[in-house]
């Protein structure tokens, strides 16, 4: 893929993307605990990058190469920024796939953009039953202890500033951040808790899930208009039981799959599932 660098709102979008074809682009977001990276296995699923045109999969500001002051950013910031990334490359209309916190953002720009976003597959998106704003600091914690477990390693690791990369580098070597990790997935992955390691951003982790307690989500998400779809596995830590049946009281053209044997990252445990919506159309 090549990789551009495209000036936004919200600072500087760097985006790995293969040729434009003049079609609709199909434009990956990451989670709040990764980059553009957690998408390879998607993208090789669907016969790798050299077989794809018009995907556009950016680091979004505040994550992997895309510097930003994440003090100023929340939902709607972070869509600004993907539909100028697009746009910056030359499309006028995308279809999204958004994982976990990109699911969120995926939905924003649904709703900013109605005529740009065709469509929206959400990957174990954290929406409703995740945001814990009608739970509280100890019903999150109750509902969803992986959730609230994580978010206080990320204020942890927030707070200590420069020590944080490599003491996350030291976790990863002496194999306990892979067990603290194991409850993202059903099966173990190596591979990506080593990505994960890389990639963390917990200052960013920790303003994406202060936003979303803000976030009006029921006002923003009823002005949906393409179809939706949501995907998250049967051991998804963070996605609640009741998370379709809220997002369908919502979106109107919402519909919902369970993956089995699969926990939050959908699109790396499961990754052929994908391939139908990645390859050519």
């Amino acid at each position: 893929m090549e990789t551009s660098t495209i000036a936004t709102p919200a600072g500087p979008v760097v985006v790995r993307h293969t040729g434009r074809t003049g079609r609709t682009a199909t434009i990956l977001l990451h989670g709040a605990a990764g980059s553009w990276t957690t998408w390879l296995p998607a993208i090789e699923a669907a016969g790798g990058a050299d077989a794809l045109d018009d995907l556009v999969v950016p680091d979004l500001p505040g994550w992997g190469d895309s510097p930003a002051d994440v003090s100023t950013l929340d939902a709607a910031s972070l869509a600004r920024a993907v539909a100028a990334t697009a746009r910056g490359l030359g499309y006028e209309r995308w279809r999204v796939v958004g994982h976990s916190m990109g699911g969120f953002v995926a939905l924003e720009l649904a709703a900013q953009e109605p005529a740009a976003t065709e469509s929206l597959l959400l990957v174990s998106a954290t929406t409703l039953g995740g945001r814990g704003d009608r739970l509280g600091r100890f019903g999150l914690l109750r509902a969803f202890p992986g959730l609230a477990l994580l978010l206080a390693g990320m204020r942890a690791l927030a707070a200590s500033g420069p020590a944080a990369a490599p003491f996350v580098r030291a976790l990863e070597r002496s194999g306990l951040l892979g067990a603290l990790l194991a409850p993202l997935f059903a099966l173990p992955q190596p591979l990506t808790v080593h990505e994960l390691a890389r990639d963390l951003r917990p200052a960013a982790f920790v303003r994406a899930v202060a936003c979303a307690l803000r976030y009006p989500a029921a006002e923003r998400w009823a002005r949906v208009r393409c179809p939706v779809l949501a995907v998250h596995g049967d051991h998804d830590v963070f996605v609640g039981a009741d998370d379709d049946a809220r997002l369908a009281a919502i979106i109107p053209r919402f519909s919902a799959l369970t993956l089995s044997r699969t926990g939050h990252f959908g699109h790396v445990e499961r990754p052929r599932f994908l391939a139908g919506v990645l390859g050519p159309r």
